[in-house]
């Protein structure tokens, strides 16, 4: 029987015999899934810990430059009110 051009079954006597299916055992499977799932919660982790160092690189750039530019503020004791210095 042919369908696209394909030949789904054929008799041992025309040549060839057929290629027999490649079946994976259930227990293998789960074992690629599970390491195949491990390798990408490493990748992961690994990402979100690069991109928080490099958000800790510039958060800590901003602090020392932001910090000498902000005014000091003082409790004004007549208002109860804080004022820039």
């Amino acid at each position: 029987m042919a369908l696209f051009g394909l030949t789904l079954s054929r008799s041992p006597t025309e040549g060839d015999l057929p290629m027999p299916p490649f079946v994976i055992p259930p227990l293998l499977k789960w074992t690629l899934v599970a390491l195949g799932g491990a390798v990408m919660v490493h990748w992961v982790v690994r990402e979100v810990r690069r991109a928080n160092e490099e958000l800790e690189r510039a958060r800590a750039r901003v602090r020392v430059t932001d910090r000498e530019r902000r005014p000091y503020l003082r409790l004004d004791p007549e208002t109860g009110e804080y004022r820039p210095q």
